[in-house]
């Protein structure tokens, strides 16, 4: 019995490996350089046309988008660095000198056909061409294998869709919001004795690197996004890539204020060193609400992840209970706080701003903010979609219709006005 579940296990682990996106991308670059080295060998007139091959792994981004967007550039980067050896083939031979100027002279050119990325591979062809003895026909080999790796990487990406990195994305969105939580919940522990500065401080930095995991999450978004344009099992892309964000946005702002509020503490710690920030009962507010928010918190990078709609009404309705438990643990710790500072003025400033960031965060994560700012920019790129349509409408008006018809359409179209 104990080895069905093992085999089981085991089967479950390979089928979660293939939908895997890596595992996926490996697969289709393996495919697309095997199948581009099959047809340079019929092609090409070298021996071992690897260039093909080469392009092609290059072609085939993770995304179908990547791929349209970088295939141009791939191509150019590689045909301008094979003009650039052909140049210097018919001046000089290949000498240590000659070599350094083929690379200076490649890179600039790079830079100004505006490859992007893909200056250094102007360099190196360059350098591949020049080093081999009959340089006009390998040259023109070169390009060959270019422009088949790259047809070839491009047919493979409209062939067989490319993977959706949505889920990637999501798991960062939820770790950077886990993390979130652990730091809240520490400084909320910490509230309840005194806290020396060295311990504030210490979390106070801890909030400033998190920085650092915005930087993360935004560039598995970026992948995610482009991974549902132009992508056809991909039905609502745009929706999709509005909710996730939005919703990283919103936890960027939340990590933004939370930094505010650690150092909020730290120069409450430095002002009561070595007395507690609050007195006990505050203190144990402020913790308790600590805790509500970084639950609330999890629960609103959950709901901005959820694609089933079922999923997403509950987690929905979590959050919205757990924010509204947080707003009367908010209400209480403003009267305590309030009592606090009418007995002892010197921090108020300090009391103030808790209060102040704690009401941000909620402030932030509320959902009928969300739904309004996620109106908002699904109106934005529907408007952007609508401009980016009349323009190539307008365009293909002049291209098409005759002259006599543009005219009577723009006395129309005075008329109207």
């Amino acid at each position: 019995m104990q080895d069905v579940r093992e085999w089981t296990s085991s089967l479950v682990r390979l089928v979660r490996r293939h939908r895997d996106p890596v595992v996926v991308q490996a697969l289709r670059s393996t495919a697309a350089a095997t199948v581009a080295y099959v047809i340079a060998l019929r092609l090409s007139p070298e021996p071992a046309p690897l260039t093909a091959p080469l392009t092609a792994l290059l072609v085939v981004q993770v995304t179908l988008f990547a791929t349209l967007t970088t295939s141009i550039r791939r191509v150019n980067s590689v045909v301008a660095g094979v003009l650039v050896a052909i140049a210097f083939s018919l001046l000089v031979g290949l000498t240590w000198w000659s070599l350094a100027l083929v690379i200076l002279a490649a890179l600039a050119v790079g830079h100004l056909v505006r490859v992007d990325e893909f200056v250094p591979e102007v360099a190196i062809s360059a350098m591949l061409v020049l080093g081999v003895t009959s340089v006009g026909s390998t040259a023109w080999a070169r390009i060959v294998e270019t422009l088949i790796g790259a047809a070839v990487g491009l047919a493979c990406n409209l062939l067989l869709a490319p993977p959706v990195w949505t889920e990637h994305a999501s798991e960062s969105i939820e770790g950077l919001a886990r993390r979130v939580r652990k730091l809240m919940l520490h400084m909320g522990e910490e509230l309840t004795g005194g806290t020396p500065v060295e311990r504030a401080a210490a979390r106070l930095h801890e909030a400033r690197r998190l920085d650092h995991d915005i930087a993360d999450v935004d560039a598995a978004l970026r992948q995610a996004e482009d991974s549902l344009k132009l992508n056809p099992r991909v039905r609502e892309g745009l929706l999709h890539r509005v909710v996730l964000r939005t919703g990283l946005d919103t936890l960027e702002i939340c990590t933004v204020v939370l930094r505010v509020l650690a150092r909020t503490f730290t120069d409450l710690t430095k002002e009561r060193e070595p007395e507690p920030l609050f007195s006990p009962q505050t203190s144990a507010l402020v913790q308790q609400l600590l805790g509500e928010i970084a639950d609330a918190v999890v629960s609103f990078a959950v709901l901005v992840t959820t694609d089933v709609s079922v999923s997403a009404e509950s987690a929905e309705s979590r959050l919205a209970a757990e924010l509204r438990q947080a707003g009367t643990t908010r209400d209480k710790l403003a009267q305590l706080l309030l009592e606090e500072v009418q007995r002892d003025v010197s921090n108020w400033q300090l009391h103030g701003a808790v209060l102040t960031e704690v009401n941000r965060i909620l402030d932030e994560m509320d959902t009928e903010h969300r739904s309004q700012r996620l109106l908002e920019e699904l109106d934005r790129h529907t408007r952007a979609q609508r401009e980016r349509r009349s323009r190539w409408t307008r365009f293909g008006d002049r291209l098409g219709a005759p002259a006599g018809l543009r005219r009577n359409r723009e006395d129309a179209r005075e008329r109207s006005l």
